[in-house]
């Protein structure tokens, strides 16, 4: 009795060292900088937000989180590099709603949303706004969708890829519309905004913190916007439901992740440190400022949440007919 009392006590006490390990792990992060991938090009909504947060993270944790700017494939690039990099904290991805379209818009993809990375802490969402350049004789979703739908195919919108946030918003706007617009694909919202400015093209969806100056300033004109209610940084601007659209809402959220295999003890740490990081008022006033809602969740909510979102976007890709192959 006495020798199976011990084997118990033994195995009780193995199972328990890689927990205690982990846990050791995570009292002493970060003793060293953290790497940020970004997915996307400097510049957007994606980059301007995690360096907000990353710099509140600095200071929190004393060490560097640099940010590191992976730029191309809609983001799956950066995806797979933050993928297969050690499950050890140090490296973290920057993800948004655009890896949940992925999941079904590719037929292939090199990594998993929801197997290979755990979700953390979802910083914020930010709405669409529907903008146009100035010489697009229209001040209403309502009188685009008329003047585009007068000349099919001639009127041109962009995103920063196929199948992003974007992207679909438009589809699902020329499907509600009628509107036939052309979609123009860039490699990230930054280079599309710049065109759309030019006058290269002439109609965008663009997130809110990418497009807000521009319309302040008169460089663009905003037609509409998704969301429930009006955005506090453009009160004028009317809702897709107030302008009879209401099955265009969209959003689009942005979240830290890490591979998978990183132990709970230390996800649950990066987890709590990232709430409180947005949960500060400079960092909540900076955000809100760029034109996004703060959120700072805790990774179980956030894992929830994004399972969910896949399957959502999902029945939007298959009902746009997008896809990247």
């Amino acid at each position: 009795m006495k020798y199976l009392t011990r084997r118990m006590v033994l195995a009780l006490a193995l199972c328990a060292m890689p927990f205690a390990h982990a846990q050791q792990k995570a009292d002493d992060f970060p003793n060293r900088p953290v790497r940020l991938i970004v997915p996307f090009a400097p510049g957007g909504a994606t980059d301007v937000i995690a360096r907000t947060v990353a710099q509140k993270l600095s200071e929190k944790w004393g060490q560097s989180v640099i940010v590191d700017n992976r730029a191309g494939a809609n983001g799956n690039i950066g995806a797979v590099q933050a993928a297969r990099s050690p499950a050890d904290g140090y490296t973290l991805l920057m993800a948004t709603s655009s890896h949940a379209i992925n999941t079904s818009l590719y037929r292939k993809l090199d990594y998993s949303l929801s197997k290979d990375f755990a979700a953390i802490s979802n910083l914020a969402s930010v709405p669409l706004i529907l903008v146009a350049h100035p010489d697009v004789p229209a001040s209403s979703a309502k009188q685009l969708a008329a003047y585009a739908a007068s000349q099919p195919g001639k009127l041109n919108f962009g995103s920063g890829g196929v199948g992003t946030a974007a992207h679909l918003a438009g589809e699902l706007f020329n499907t509600a519309s009628g509107a036939g617009m052309v979609h123009v694909a860039y490699k990230g919202g930054t280079l599309a905004m710049n065109d759309l400015l030019g006058g290269q093209i002439q109609v965008m969806f663009a997130n809110l913190p990418e497009a807000q100056a521009q319309v302040k300033s008169g460089r663009l004109h905003a037609l509409a916007i998704t969301g429930r209610q009006r955005s506090r940084q453009q009160p004028e601007v009317p809702t897709f439901a107030e302008s009879g659209f209401k099955e265009i809402d969209l959003q689009s959220w942005f979240g830290m992740f890490a591979p998978r295999a990183t132990p709970q003890p230390l996800v649950d740490k990066i987890s709590r440190d990232i709430a409180a990081a947005v949960a500060d008022p400079a960092v909540q006033s900076r955000l809100r400022d760029l034109g996004a809602d703060p959120i700072g969740n805790q990774h179980q909510e956030f894992q929830t949440f994004v399972n969910a979102d896949i399957e959502r976007w999902r029945a939007l890709v298959q009902k746009s007919g997008a896809s990247a192959d």
